[in-house]
């Protein structure tokens, strides 16, 4: 191992860490008990460990910063988010920031008892496949089809890529706002970015 992927994978530690705490600062948790500590740095590895563990629920209060990233994943970078720190879109492979899989679970549930059939094809993307689609496909800026790598609405789990036949797609049109997602990308009607008015 290399001393960049040394640096890299400190620089991802640390960035966690941070994260961690401004999740825990967040949520206004009242303080417990101080655990006995299990050797050097029992405390902090239990503190981790009960953060990472902490199960998404559909009651928790969430903010965005002033670029309209969710605070508590700002600190992990853009397709750096860690598989606990998102939410299943449904039973499939997708997963994304909690509200906005919250937000397309019901989406795509009210659009079913329309008649109206919701796929999707694409949801997080970490930053690998990021500069792998960019590799493949060319970035957006030059004609392709791929955002910046770490800039991508789906790095942070905010945006979805959905199959849709022109029914769907009108239906989409019509109610896609009210639930939070918004087409906002020229030339991709798939592409659907979660942009709540407020959380």
């Amino acid at each position: 191992m290399g001393i960049e992927n040394v640096s890299s994978r400190i620089a991802d530690i640390q960035s966690r860490m941070i994260a961690l705490q401004t999740q825990q600062t967040g949520r206004n948790v009242q303080a417990q008990p101080a655990k006995a500590a299990s050797g050097p740095g029992g405390d902090f590895a239990d503190y981790l460990k009960d953060a990472v563990n902490a199960a998404p629920t559909a009651n928790k209060s969430y903010s965005l910063n002033s670029k309209g990233i969710p605070t508590d994943l700002a600190a992990y970078g853009n397709g750096r988010i860690p598989a606990s720190a998102l939410e299943p879109v449904g039973n499939t492979r997708h997963k994304l920031w909690a509200p906005a899989a919250q937000s397309l679970n019901q989406m795509i549930g009210d659009a079913k008892k329309d008649g109206v059939h919701i796929g999707i094809t694409d949801s997080y993307r970490p930053y690998a496949e990021q500069v792998d689609l960019a590799r493949r496909k060319g970035l957006y800026s030059q004609g392709g089809l791929a955002a910046k790598p770490g800039t991508s609405e789906h790095g942070w789990g905010m945006a979805t890529d959905l199959d849709l036949n022109a029914k769907a797609l009108s239906w989409m049109k019509q109610n896609g706002e009210k639930y939070g997602f918004v087409m906002n990308v020229p030339r991709e009607n798939w592409h659907w970015a979660y942009k709540p008015k407020s959380v």
